[in-house]
């Protein structure tokens, strides 16, 4: 008992401390449930004295990227920017905040915090995050061993699809026209088709693959038939098949790679391939050798003739021999030669040049083959880098407004072609993404052309902060309000402008929030 409070005198109260709590759940471990972790935490807010006044989660999210996780952006970009009303962030332990495979990348945040006056807590790690030797020392330890258990995790995971591609089981990837996805039970029993993006939901479950609707399989062997026996190739079958209105499987126009992949597909002659691609960590994507490749051989039902599909190998590796680096890097360099000036669609139409994608495969991009030739001066690749940086976060910002609006209980989906955001039903959401750039007076500005290219009703533009690598804000308006308009503005736009201007996109979380409350209503 407080000695001042046996003695009849009330006891001097201490002042409350107002701290956030960050959680994180992937989908590792129930002991790491954000309700288990909001327990936790709450219970070392009563010890210590503090209020927690402020929430960031990642429900579901990866812990080896900062990119994948808007609640620990958010939580950064609050503290950076003097928005945080918080002395202190509580996290569960080390590996909440975070599995990077560099460990400094974690300690990297942490520290941007306590520059910005706000420290990190771990409230079920055996240490004080108190900046002693012991503190520090164990906190490495604690990352390093996060780091580790990713990477056994990924390994582990890894095993146990190489062995399910080898009995015949399809454990990811697209599956081509012409053939779905059927969930079948630990007996082999038919549960369901998958449609797209649509999974097993037992861990007992398998996916095999199974020929699809008649019609697409109809279009598969047209394509083999179109291209061993006629004088058509890749590109000629693409024209074709758009002129008579069929689409691929995604319904779009057809591209001379996509037909390429539907001829070179060993899954219609019943083969099952995996492992020809990979993306560890989440890492760049990188081709495997053959020799690498998983193949169990008649898994699946055949819908095209293996005689007819050998004939098809045997023309792409007449027409296409086995090029060394070196002869594509000549290859190309005599089209730009040629032409002097190169692109995706010249890369095409060059009789002489394998695909774009076999560039895209081999040098990890366009952009390096390009660099290789020396057919680039380096202000081109420096907006071609910008553009595909840009293009990646306004991806990520899309992405993190569905999760959003989903999470507070309406309903988002975006459309793969024209990317319009779909939001209850009720309204659309279209976004573009602008530059900052720095005029001769040294004052920023932004402008974009995309206002009204794609219909919808609200037109959100994502303004970049100078050196375009973080977002600054966001203008959201009615697209009847700025329908026409080219949007060339700098900091201060006058009252009209500035009203639309916001940190977040909460608002259109909240509108779709409140619509989906009205229509339950």
């Amino acid at each position: 008992m407080d000695k001042f409070a046996a003695a009849g005198k009330p006891s001097q109260e201490r002042r409350r401390v107002r701290a956030a709590q960050y959680l994180r759940m992937s989908t590792e471990h129930q002991t790491y449930s954000l309700d288990n972790q909001r327990d936790a935490i709450r219970s070392y807010a009563e010890v210590m004295g503090y209020d927690i006044v402020a929430t960031y989660e990642d429900p579901g999210r990866s812990g080896l990227h900062l990119e994948s996780r808007p609640g620990l952006k958010k939580l950064l970009y609050d503290v950076e920017h003097g928005l945080a009303d918080f002395e202190t962030v509580v996290v569960y332990d080390v590996s909440r905040w975070g599995r990077f495979q560099n460990i400094d990348e974690s300690a990297s945040y942490e520290y941007r915090c306590q520059m910005a006056g706000v420290r990190i807590e771990f409230c079920a790690e055996q240490f004080g995050n108190d900046g002693t030797v012991g503190s520090d020392v164990l906190k490495a330890i604690k990352r390093s061993m996060a780091a580790e258990y990713s990477r056994m995790l990924s390994q582990k995971v890894f095993l146990g699809q190489v062995r399910a591609a080898g009995m015949g089981f399809h454990v990811g990837g697209l599956q081509g026209l012409g053939l779905r996805r059927l969930m079948i039970d630990q007996s082999g029993h038919p549960k369901l088709v998958l449609a797209r993006n649509e999974h097993k939901n037992l861990q007992s479950d398998r996916v095999v693959i199974v020929p699809g609707p008649p019609e697409e399989i109809a279009t598969v062997q047209l394509i083999f038939r179109l291209f061993v026996g006629s004088r058509k190739n890749e590109a000629d079958i693409a024209r074709y098949l758009n002129a008579r209105g069929i689409g691929n499987d995604f319904g779009r126009p057809w591209k001379r790679e996509g037909v390429r992949r539907v001829l070179t597909n060993e899954k219609y002659i019943g083969n099952n391939v995996w492992n020809r691609r990979c993306t560890k960590f989440k890492s760049k994507m990188v081709w495997n050798p053959p020799d690498q490749w998983i193949r169990a051989e008649n898994a699946i039902e055949p819908i095209v003739n293996r005689r007819l599909f050998e004939k098809a190998q045997q023309k792409i590796e007449a027409l296409y021999p086995r090029m060394s680096d070196d002869e594509l890097l000549a290859a190309l360099r005599s089209v730009y030669k040629r032409l002097g000036k190169l692109s995706d669609a010249i890369i095409k139409a060059a009789p002489e040049c394998p695909s774009s994608w076999r560039y895209r495969s081999r040098f990890g991009g366009l952009l390096n083959a390009y660099r290789l030739i020396g057919c680039l001066p380096p202000r081109n690749c420096h907006f071609m880098d910008i553009g595909k940086r840009l293009g990646a976060i306004r991806r990520r910002v899309i992405d993190d407004l569905l999760v959003a609006i989903n999470k507070a209980g309406g309903q988002a989906s975006c459309d793969p072609g024209t990317e319009v955001i779909r939001i209850n039903n009720e309204f659309t959401v279209v976004t573009a993404i602008a530059r900052c750039r720095v005029s001769h007076s040294a004052y920023p500005r932004w402008s974009s052309k995309a206002v009204g290219e794609v219909p919808a009703d609200i037109f959100v533009l994502i303004r970049m902060d100078p050196g375009d690598r973080a977002i600054r804000d966001y203008l959201i308006a009615p697209m009847q309000e700025v329908a026409g308009m080219r949007l060339d503005f700098h900091v201060n736009n006058g009252m009209r402008l500035d009203s639309f201007l916001f940190p977040s996109l909460d608002p259109l979380v909240a509108l779709a929030e409140r619509a989906s409350v009205e229509s339950a209503a």
